[in-house]
């Protein structure tokens, strides 16, 4: 009798700890998304297509050597080469994530006139996934050009191969499919009940529809659907930044007045890099960047009269996009500057300063962004690698956890 009343007494004292360490977490609210890059998978039609039978982004990860004295390439997953279509390499994802404070995968989503692209990795390995009650997704149309960097040979002209404009009727039957297909699952992230859906290019969505008061009719339409399927509205995001990176891209010059003009709920950015140009050749540092983008991100939510989600970028080297055989000068995405001194240490300063600034805000307002859970190829990743293993993980938990 004593032995059950003490395990009921330790029972109790677990159960009360842990109430605690939940209650410490909703007191913070802050929910953490990471942006997922799901090139990492076999068998995608357009990439066979063009690259041959098998090929996924994995295989520049491979191929990348060390550029500049001190260069740490090639970067090695902990987990191997995995294919993340697979629903059991999913499952570990979704794990590891969810051990260590991150709440929700935002997934870059690709669809083009003719339909989808690097889809794989959500609809068969994270919606196949067992365990996916455990992490939310959202979505982050990633509607700008595809060009040929896999990898981009140096003073090279862009070569287009998927372009991000759509047609009016693609919008319409796309954002069917993102309503039953995805906000419908029961791990789909809501802000107060609204489904988030960010766009990537709030400029190519513009241009898709002849301007903006075509681009804002579409939103609504958009919305309306939303609200037809029985959530209260649509979450609409905005990815916002100044800084022109791939080829194709063009800066938006009014992104606040674009904002508002379009009904944006609100805005975020998807890496520093988009605000901070790296002025230092071959490496700026990560300590500078973060400074100068704080800045920039501590008036963010009153510039545009909207949230802003701020970002906390892992790192920076866009190299193993680069051709490797070529010389590596400094020419302009993805022959450029990386990041150093981006330790997990300064991670966790960066996790720190970024909680800080939405902590006070309403608990809806209280979002944070990471660059990236993969982008193995630019160098930004919380996946665990061969010479840190966990160690970017253990910040984001030692911060959100």
């Amino acid at each position: 009798m004593q032995k059950l009343n003490r395990r009921s007494l330790l029972a109790g004292g677990l159960l009360a700890a842990s109430g605690a360490a939940a209650q410490r977490k909703d007191d913070a609210g802050v929910t953490v998304a990471s942006y997922y890059f799901p090139n990492y998978h076999r068998n995608d039609p357009r990439n066979e297509a063009f690259h041959g039978q098998g090929w996924s982004e994995w295989e520049l990860v491979k191929q990348a050597r060390p550029r500049f004295p001190g260069h740490r390439q090639p970067n090695q997953p902990l987990w191997g080469y995995e294919d993340e279509s697979d629903p059991k390499a999913m499952a570990r994802k979704i794990a590891a994530a969810a051990d260590h404070g991150v709440d929700a995968f935002i997934f870059d989503w690709y669809w083009y006139d003719d339909g989808p692209f690097l889809e794989r990795g959500l609809d068969r390995g994270f919606l196949g996934a067992r365990n996916n009650r455990r992490l939310k997704f959202g979505l982050m149309w990633a509607n700008h050009d595809w060009i040929d960097i896999h990898p981009k040979k140096l003073d090279s002209p862009d070569k287009l191969l998927y372009p991000g404009k759509i047609k009016p009727e693609t919008w319409d039957r796309m954002t069917d499919v993102v309503i039953d297909r995805y906000f419908k699952h029961r791990s789909y992230w809501k802000i107060a009940g609204r489904p988030y859906f960010s766009v990537y290019e709030l400029f190519r969505l513009v241009e898709s529809f002849g301007g903006v008061e075509g681009a804002r009719a579409a939103v609504e339409r958009f919305r309306a659907k939303v609200r037809k399927a029985g959530f209260p509205d649509l979450h609409l995001n905005g990815v916002t930044w100044g800084v022109r990176l791939l080829p194709g891209e063009t800066a938006v010059k009014d992104a606040a007045g674009l904002a508002a003009r379009l009904g944006l709920d609100s805005v975020t950015s998807y890496v520093w890099i988009h605000h901070v140009p790296l002025r230092k050749f071959p490496e700026t540092p990560y300590q500078e960047v973060m400074d100068e983008y704080y800045r920039y991100a501590a008036g963010a939510s009153a510039t545009f009269g909207r949230p802003y989600h701020p970002n906390v970028t892992m790192g920076w080297d866009s190299s193993p996009r680069a051709r490797q055989e070529d010389a590596f000068v400094n020419r302009g995405y993805p022959f450029m500057a990386a990041l150093s001194g981006n330790t997990p240490e300064a991670f966790r300063e960066a996790l720190v300063r970024a909680r800080d600034l939405v902590s006070r805000r309403p608990a809806e307002e209280r979002v944070v962004t990471i660059n990236c859970w993969n982008e193995w190829t630019e160098g930004s990743y919380l996946e665990p690698d061969t010479r840190l293993g966990m160690k970017y993980l253990e910040a984001v938990k030692a911060v959100f956890g």
